[in-house]
């Protein structure tokens, strides 16, 4: 007989499928196709492992990988917020709030527990984990942009101020990748693909 919480997670893990038809503004590297969130959580991760070691700080790469990995299922229900968005901030909402209870509600309720306080420590962004795991967030699109000729900022109009004040979240979990990513602000506003 199966046991009622492989049967619980098992529904999470159909449910979390949706994730793949959530998509994002930004593109693939060198590409006109839009990047979904599971692409995106996927990529994080893999980031997250490789680049732990220029961290400011000791962290626990597993979680920095589980908050990746988890930290965008409330779009399922919420949707994705654009972060240049001028009608609607980008931080934690009433309706990520409502996803995450019911999504990782879905879960036996010590895993739940888990996945909801590691998803508020993401958005909270105090812990060297959550800094890490953030400086991923903001470092992926920076990356896929320039790749793109400005890509999601040419787009939308998005400004060099704009992009400074989001981009620089990365310095806290990582001085020398924020030195590289403030050197390709700097190059993409020399190339004329970010407008002062």
């Amino acid at each position: 007989m199966l046991s009622e919480k492989l049967l619980k997670q098992i529904d999470f893990i159909k449910e979390i499928d949706k994730i793949k038809y959530i998509q994002r503004k930004t593109k693939l590297f060198n590409s006109d196709r839009n990047e979904n969130d599971a692409e995106h959580s996927w990529h994080l991760a893999v980031m997250a492992i490789v680049l732990a070691e220029h961290s400011d700080s000791d962290i626990d790469v597993l979680k920095v990988v589980k908050m990746v990995l988890i930290h965008d299922v409330v779009e399922i229900d919420a949707g994705d917020t654009f972060i240049y968005d001028t009608q609607k901030n980008h931080s934690n909402t009433d309706e990520e709030r409502l996803a995450a209870n019911r999504i990782f509600g879905l879960l036996p309720q010590e895993q739940a527990e888990e996945f909801i306080k590691i998803w508020e420590e993401f958005e909270a962004g105090e812990t060297n984990e959550a800094k890490f795991a953030k400086a991923m967030d903001r470092l992926e699109p920076l990356l896929q942009n320039t790749s793109n000729n400005g890509g999601t900022w040419s787009e939308f109009g998005v400004t060099y101020d704009k992009v400074y004040e989001k981009k620089i979240a990365i310095k806290e979990g990582s001085s020398s990748i924020w030195n590289y990513a403030e050197k390709l602000i700097d190059d993409s506003v020399q190339k004329g693909i970010l407008k002062k």
